[in-house]
């Protein structure tokens, strides 16, 4: 009998790659989408006759108790959430509604339907903020430097108090930057992909960026969510860091980027200090030797293949259909 698993977020950038991995192992699957006038299952496309979708929402109690209910899973992947860092100071309390309380109603859920559920909570670096220690492990403390990265702490530890409480197996993954060609525009590193691509295609002359010398860990979100299910498979609950152990700053990601493409980047960046966010994270890099040692888990794509494989993606949809690389919302 194949499990069962409800991915909520199944639309952004993760929820597909999981998906596929779900699916490739025989599981049957079902992704959560919010109510809207303009569904965005791009990124799903392909996999819609394969999966099934009901609505839910992460500010609706009822609505995540029946569906919890109705579809009984062996295994929840809570990855929804208020996901863009710099709107979260423009949208602070939508942020922790969704990112905070909208975990707890998931608990909450999987309590009083059914406490054998396994839960993957997306925890995230940005927890990290200003960091107490280089590189962070499951052990460092959290210094949040953003609403969203506050909301997660709040969302990671509510994990660990019904795990601890509840006995439930609830645990998180504290992942580091994760890519991939399915990453949204405003993330910078799609930002600079798809900026050199319409470079390249001679739609766009210029590349606005602020921070170039904020470090982050960059690895491939194909990678990151094989971790995922890596967790549930366990014996034992436990929360893990999962990255690269390789920091990479914004300036070596266009130095890649555009010389993959044949471009001098310095001709075409241009800096915008209203792009700085208001407390930056200068430096993440994660430990990820207790996922290496646990789960057997290793990244299987390095930096520039990573941005390369982006750049490359973006080279094509541009030149396939140079009119439609200003329609930044649908992609």
């Amino acid at each position: 009998m194949s499990k069962r698993a409800i991915i909520t977020g199944i639309t952004g950038q993760d929820g597909s790659y999981l998906a596929e991995l779900l699916l490739s192992k025989g599981y049957e699957v079902v992704g959560t989408v919010r109510r809207a006038s303009a569904p965005n299952f791009w990124r799903v496309q392909h996999l819609l006759d394969r999966i099934t979708i009901k609505p839910a929402d992460l500010l609706d109690q009822l609505s995540i108790i029946r569906l919890v209910d109705e579809v009984r899973p062996h295994e929840l992947y809570n990855l929804a959430a208020m996901s863009f860092v710099p709107a979260s100071w423009d949208q602070p309390m939508l942020t922790g509604e969704f990112n905070a309380q909208g975990v707890t109603r998931v608990l909450e859920a999987i309590r009083h339907v059914d406490p054998s559920i396994r839960m993957y909570q997306a925890s995230s670096s940005e927890m990290f903020g200003k960091v107490r220690q280089v590189p962070q492990n499951e052990d460092t403390p959290f210094y949040p430097r953003s609403p969203y990265g506050v909301s997660k702490v709040f969302a990671h530890y509510i994990t660990v108090n019904y795990r601890e409480s509840y006995d439930l197996f609830a645990v998180s993954g504290m992942l580091f930057n994760h890519e991939s060609p399915r990453r949204g525009l405003e993330f910078v590193t799609r930002k600079v992909t798809d900026g050199v691509a319409r470079i390249k295609a001679g739609v766009s002359d210029t590349l606005s960026l602020g921070n170039l010398d904020a470090h982050r860990d960059w690895g491939f979100a194909g990678d990151y969510v094989k971790a995922m299910w890596m967790m549930l498979q366990r014996d034992r609950a436990e929360d893990y860091v999962i990255a690269t152990g390789i920091s990479k700053s914004v300036r070596d990601l266009v130095e890649v980027a555009f010389g993959h493409a044949g471009l001098e980047w310095r001709r075409h960046v241009k800096l915008d200090p209203k792009l700085i966010r208001p407390a930056e994270v200068e430096h993440l890099i994660g430990d990820a030797t207790k996922a290496r040692m646990h789960l057997g888990w290793a990244p299987s794509v390095d930096f520039a293949g990573l941005v390369k494989m982006m750049v490359d993606a973006d080279v094509r949809r541009v030149s396939e259909a140079p009119q439609s690389a200003d329609r930044l919302s649908t992609l």
